[in-house]
């Protein structure tokens, strides 16, 4: 085969795998406007979702300094993302967007189970201090009784 076909033929398989590969390639790394909105729409939703559920298992008694650390890390990544959209760098506002929503997931879960933990502390919080200080106080109460009887009936030995 003469070189000049070589070359026509290398020639057209390129610009066809190109064409091809601008199907594939353009959609992933290029987000629209709306693409991008939505994105940080979604993140806004989320992170009220979760400030929400956080707020509750504090209210509940837990520890959620963890999950606060999250929340603003999070929080940080959407602003970012504001800014990008702002900027008018779509892609990346998206990008930053979804690294939000990702960074989120299981944090209502989470919350969840350290408000149930907190509300069981605080059961067995009541449960020991009203209900154990009761018993101890009526333990109290007739074990003075009965060592008082005691101190009585040796009295009345002491003098017969």
């Amino acid at each position: 085969m003469p070189r000049h076909k070589n070359l026509t033929i290398t020639f057209y398989t390129t610009i066809l795998f190109l064409y091809y590969a601008s199907f594939l390639i353009s959609p992933a790394l290029c987000y629209s406007q709306e693409d991008a909105k939505n994105a940080i729409q979604l993140a806004e939703d989320e992170i009220l979702n979760r400030y929400w559920a956080v707020f509750e298992a504090e209210k509940a008694g837990a520890n959620v300094s963890s999950l606060l650390q999250v929340l603003n890390e999070a929080s940080w990544l959407l602003s970012r993302a504001r800014v990008a959209y702002n900027n008018r760098d779509f892609n990346l506002a998206y990008e930053y967007a979804t690294n939000c929503s990702q960074m989120l997931d299981g944090l209502a879960d989470k919350a969840d189970s350290l408000k149930l933990e907190a509300e069981d502390a605080r059961r067995m919080d009541f449960l020991v201090n009203y209900v154990g200080s009761s018993v101890g106080a009526v333990a109290i109460v007739v074990g003075g009784y009965a060592f008082w009887v005691f101190l009585k009936r040796r009295e009345k030995t002491v003098e017969a």
